[in-house]
């Protein structure tokens, strides 16, 4: 550096000048760094290629790359070469050197200064903007993909008569084509105006006229493009009317187009449409003129135009011929929104029924025995039991089972029934010392499937297990038990090598085992063992002596997670369920296909749809996609995911879905046909729960046909809240066999209520049957109870059943000491004409910390039943036995009480003597005199029950009234 003055004049310093040492030192570790930073990138490249290689679906993987990297190449360079040559020739039409302004000489210090690094000036920016357009592009793979493989819907809009894959696969692409278009245009004329600037073409303070001949050419070219793009939007703007959303009549995200869109905006989208066009003309008209006078007047008159045609118009035509007359002017755009609604989201064939909400037979008892042929009544809440599941088939700490189980179909003795059901699956927090071998090569796998019946329970009020112990015996016959993949397993695993698994304990102490699998990643090679000790940020990995011969990594181990992965064009169902196929234990997934681009239909919001009490209070039940919007699904896949190999197999299930078969064009040999589906795994397919979300909120408006009554409002539903707990969500829909009126037997469906808006009576039932493989498989029949009567709902079915004064008391005695009272799913089942509603209640407490089934809640017809089993319940509801006499009417003498009716305090000093009987076994561990103490517990809370009825039916006397005295010890029911 030369010395600007002011010190000595000696020989220089070399102050701060590091050493060859140091500045070999410093040039080593920038070369580490920039090769630490690739092999980073490598790395995670590498371990991708070789996962998807793994579960044999490189293709998507190969696909989905080259697509993306096109992509980026393709748009980055366009981006580049535009807004690099437009700086090109900004600087060769740059005026000759003149007599310079102050400004002029100003900026002359800048020219030079950047004079002689004006190519890598040129090729930075150039670089910097193309990459940033690259990325942006590279995001459109989606996009990309469904407009080159687009297939056509056999189905064409009302109002331009274009097929539907128009607005789904095309508008898409043209969109993102056109915003490329604004963006490469303004940052030329940003790039151009500067560079005019900074070489004289454009001048702001300085005498004369304020730009060149060239600049004016040069950039009156660039806003004429622009301007050419704006064209382009307004025409693409009509089609877009299509598939614009907006709030119609309280309805969020109503989608098409209205009166006000078809009489005002369409038209005045055409004629900005020309006038853009005339304004383009005019600003390329400018290479000629050499002028901004008629360029200028024709960009004010578009947006004068934009202001008055496109805003100000239909805002007139909105307040004065739509808003006096609205119902006569919408309807007819109404009639084509609820056609494609219905259309969209497969609701189009959803029959409506009339339905009276009560019963026609005067003598109840003989729908005592129809109510067994009606529905199979699920009294095991698979939300509620897991912890009981849990208690009595964990067996060790290190296997756990999901809150929230599933409902299946199992045969037992030649005939279906449905079926709790959960795995055991591995809880490396249970596991007892954990450190890095144990937790990755050690403990590995969970292990057996644990099944109940649903319809029953056992006299301890515990599950019925039809699938149990381990290694899991029962009726599911000989399958592979161990649990590599499921939903619990969310961290790696290492397998196969040196270092043996635990595989189970018994009474003969610990096994062992090795995976036999060909699942995972071969970490032999040492590039693969280094490649995944800095994906996963563990370098253990890479010189661990428990990896050996055959090791093999395992991740991305939720089928949830797997099945994304391998097609991420899809959208996945929040709920996996397992199930025994073929001596198999297979993750069974439902998987959508979906776009918000069907013309008239109007959108819903997956996360909003698909929530409810379950996805709120459980961190396993998840919701779909969260904020995607869609206004069209299709549950065109069903996905396995096997629990021991990880292997997955997609299936095609929607045979004519247009959605699927373009994704099957982008990505071929992934899906396998229909009919590949076994008839083992057919049996285990069910309707899912998300897609009955989405239609049955759809529904809520969606069930009229006519435009009249969708205006109107007068017959919008609602779904309740779940009346069981407080979370204030939706009640979650119930799997249940069951048959619905017109049926003539059962079959497994999936099964809602309906209440009017802000009303909490009952305004419908509906029931799609579930039952995968049957010709009415997917059908959905809704039951539409009349609005001039009133039949209660779910909320004030159960606000009955808690303030009902013998099961208000029975309750409080349950809830004694430290117990707690949880409800299970509240079924209603139609019958008759009216409807039954069922309700298990479970009592956890005392000494267990689980839920068992204590009652049974049975409502029907005004008659309500609290009952130690359904039969019982169901018995007394409709008087096959044990029927309770009616309550004296009002004047009458009451019967005095008989001297054999037993005393509340008498019940309640048993209830306390057996509890603490109860509790005297559980500390020496013998269960059959805890289940003794169990029964003899129940007979005196009954007998508490029927003696405080009594008391209320007789006034008193024998002690039925006689409230339990001051210091006497309050019963304890143990759960």
């Amino acid at each position: 550096m030369p010395d600007r003055g002011g010190g000595p004049t000696g020989p220089r310093m070399r102050v701060g000048r590091p050493s060859r040492r140091v500045r070999t030192l410093l040039m080593t570790l920038g070369v580490l760094a920039v090769l630490g930073m690739a092999f980073t990138m490598f790395a995670g490249f590498w371990t991708d290629w070789l996962w998807y290689r793994s579960v044999n679906y490189s293709s998507v993987f190969t696909t989905t790359l080259w697509t993306k990297i096109g992509l980026f190449f393709v748009f980055g360079l366009l981006m580049a070469v535009a807004v690099g040559v437009n700086i090109w020739l900004a600087h060769r039409l740059r005026p000759p050197l003149s007599a310079m302004s102050m400004e002029q000489q100003n900026l002359d210090r800048y020219r030079m200064s950047i004079a002689p690094y004006k190519k890598w000036l040129l090729l930075g920016i150039t670089s910097l903007v193309g990459l940033i357009a690259g990325a942006s592009a590279s995001g459109q793979w989606r996009t990309w993909l469904m407009w080159v493989n687009g297939v056509s819907f056999g189905q064409k809009d009302p109002q331009f008569k274009l097929d539907v894959s128009f607005y789904a696969f095309d508008l898409p692409w043209y969109r993102f084509l056109l915003g490329f278009g604004f963006a490469a245009a303004i940052l030329s004329v940003i790039a151009a105006a500067l560079t005019h600037y900074l070489y004289g073409g454009l001048r702001v303070t300085s005498p004369g006229a304020r730009a060149t001949a060239a600049a004016t050419g040069h950039l009156s070219v660039l806003i004429g493009i622009f301007v050419a793009l704006k064209a382009v939007a307004y025409w693409l703007d009509r089609y877009g009317l299509a598939v614009k959303s907006s709030d119609f009549r309280a309805t969020d995200n109503w989608t098409g187009l209205r009166y006000v869109d078809a009489n005002a905006y369409l038209p005045a989208k055409t004629i900005l449409f020309c006038i853009a066009v005339i304004c383009a003309l005019l600003f390329f008209a400018t290479l000629w003129r050499r002028t901004w006078q008629l360029p200028v007047i024709g960009f004010g008159l578009m947006v004068l135009s934009a202001i008055l045609i496109g805003g100000l118009y239909p805002a007139i035509v909105q307040k004065f011929q739509v808003q006096p007359n609205e119902q006569a002017k919408e309807a007819p755009y109404v009639e084509k929104n609820l056609e494609a609604t219905r259309k969209a989201y497969g609701i189009d064939g959803t029959k409506v029924t009339d339905y009276t909400g009560t019963s026609t037979t005067e003598d109840k008892t003989r729908l005592r025995d129809d109510v067994d042929a009606t529905a199979s009544i699920r009294i095991m809440d698979p939300n509620i039991v897991s912890p009981t599941f849990q208690q009595l088939q964990q067996i060790r700490n290190y296997y756990a089972f999901p809150n929230n189980l599933d409902v299946d179909r199992y045969a037992k003795d030649g005939k279906e029934q449905d079926t709790v059901i959960g795995l055991r699956e591995l809880n490396l927090a249970g596991i007892p010392k954990k450190n890095w071998i144990n937790n990755h090569f050690r403990y590995t796998h969970g292990f057996g499937v644990v099944a109940a019946e649903g319809t029953s329970a056992d006299a301890q009020g515990r599950p019925n297990f039809t699938e149990s112990d381990l290694p899991s015996e029962g009726d599911l016959g000989t399958y592979e038990q161990r649990i590599y993949y499921g939903e619990k397993t969310d961290t790696y695993s290492i397998v196969g090598g040196p270092q043996k698994e635990i595989d189970y304990s018994d009474d003969n102490g610990e096994k062992t085992t090795s995976y036999k699998g060909d699942s995972g990643v071969n970490l032999s090679n040492p590039v693969n063992r280094a490649a995944y000790a800095v994906a996963f940020g563990e370098p253990q990995i890479l010189y661990s002596g428990a990896i050996g011969e055959g090791s093999r990594i395992l991740y991305n181990r939720t089928p949830k997670e797997r099945v994304e992965a391998v097609a991420p064009w899809l959208t996945i169902d929040g709920d996996a369920y397992p199930a025994v196929v073929d001596g198999r234990i297979q993750w069974i997934v439902d998987a959508y296909t979906t776009t918000n681009g069907y013309p008239y239909s109007s959108r819903t919001t997956l996360g909003d749809t698909t929530a409810d009490s379950l996805t709120a209070t459980n961190d396993n039940r998840a919701v779909v996609a969260q904020q995607n919007q869609v206004n069209y699904i299709r549950n065109s896949v069903k996905a396995t995911v096997d629990a021991y190999t990880g292997e997955v197999k997609l299936f095609q299930w929607d045979t004519k879905d247009p959605v699927l078969k373009t994704w099957m064009k982008a990505f071929p040999d992934t899906v396998e046909p229909k009919s590949d589906i076994s008839k083992s795994l057919m049996d285990h397919l069910r309707y899912p729960q998300d897609l009955f979300k989405v239609q049955r909120e759809l529904l809520t408006r969606y069930h009229v046909k006519d435009a009249t009554t969708f205006l109107s409002g007068s017959e919008v539903w609602q779904v309740p809240d779940d009346p069981t707990n407080r979370s204030g969500n939706a009640v979650p829909p119930y799997y249940l066999s069951m048959k619905m009126p017109d049926q003539k037997a059962q079959a497994f469906s999936l099964t809602t209520t309906f209440t009017p808006n802000g009303r909490d009576n009952l305004s419908a039932f509906m029931a799609v049957d579930a039952e995968a493989g049957t010709s009415d498989y997917g059908k959905i029949r809704i039951l539409k109870l009349p609005t001039n009567t009133t039949v209660n709902g779910p909320k004030q079915v159960q606000s009955q059943f808690n303030s009902q004064e013998d099961i208000a008391e029975s309750i409080r005695l349950l809830r004694g000491g430290d117990s707690e009272v949880e409800y299970g799913n509240l079924l209603t089942v139609p019958l008759d004409g009216g409807l039954l509603y069922v309700e298990p209640v479970y009592v956890r407490g005392g000494g267990l910390k689980y839920p068992l089934l204590r009652k049974v809640l049975v409502t029907y017809g005004g008659q309500t039943a609290f009952e130690n089993t359904l039969d019982e319940a169901l018995n007394k509801v409709f008087g096959a036995e044990g029927a309770t006499p009616e309550p004296p009417e009002e004047g009458d003498t009451p019967p005095p009480p008989t001297s054999e009716n037993p005393t509340v305090q008498q019940a309640l000093e048993d209830a306390q003597k057996a509890f603490d009987a109860g509790q005297e076994a559980l500390k020496e561990n013998d269960w059959e005199a805890y289940g003794r103490a169990q029964e003899d517990l129940e007979d005196a809370l009954q007998r508490a029950e029927d003696a405080q009825a009594e008391a209320s039916r007789g006034g008193g006397g024998a002690g039925g009234g006689e409230s339990k005295p001051s210091g006497s010890p309050s019963p304890k029911p143990s759960s």
